[in-house]
């Protein structure tokens, strides 16, 4: 996908919260079911996202295969015609070990691995964890890739690489980004925005 001319939008949506991101514990490949809140955030892109889709054609979905970015494009189906796709490319980074694990256990658990990290960058300290380079690798490739019009349903720090490499953001950029459960961003023309759901 090129992010020149006057393309068809790209959808970018960051799956509902989790009992894990309520608990603050890092999903990475490892899955836990959307809350109620989730469920709602769900919801509520769906019929914000119901008011930007003019053509009667199911949209394409590019949908992560992990549960809760399945249950929340079950969620936005309710409102949005798709033509789902599961996609791998677009799954959460894994934090090897680390997936399903606080900070605060990370910390106890391996001294130091967290010093000096800077926002976010921390992910990718996991002894067995994706690294920067092969999770930025793969997204790249999807997005390369990537048909449009299209939503994808993807997940918060992957989400961050895909607008980092749609935007083409530094690495200390793009993870710095912020990625909110309560709207989600149209990739068009090379600029992101973000849409409020409603």
């Amino acid at each position: 996908m090129s992010p020149a001319g006057n393309e068809p939008a790209l959808f970018l949506v960051r799956h509902g919260e989790t009992e894990w991101n309520r608990a603050g514990r890092f999903q990475g490949s490892k899955d836990s079911p959307l809350t109620p809140r989730g469920r709602e955030q769900a919801r509520s892109a769906a019929r914000t996202l119901a008011t930007m889709v003019a053509s009667e054609a199911p949209l394409r979905a590019y949908v992560s295969p992990l549960g809760r970015t399945r249950e929340t494009a079950s969620l936005i189906s309710q409102y949005v015609k798709l033509d789902i796709h599961i996609e791998e490319r677009v799954a959460e980074i894994s934090l090897g070990c680390w997936d399903g694990m606080s900070m605060y256990e990370i910390d106890a658990e391996f001294p130091g691995a967290l010093s000096g990290s800077k926002p976010h960058d921390w992910y990718f300290r996991s002894p067995d964890g994706e690294s920067f380079e092969d999770a930025y690798a793969r997204t790249t490739d999807w997005l390369r890739e990537a048909c449009t019009p299209a939503i994808v349903i993807t997940h918060g720090l992957a989400s961050r690489l895909i607008r980092g490499a749609y935007e083409q953001l530094s690495k200390q950029d793009m993870l710095l980004l912020p990625v909110p459960q309560d709207g989600f961003y149209q990739l068009k023309n090379g600029h992101s925005e973000f849409v409020q759901s409603a």
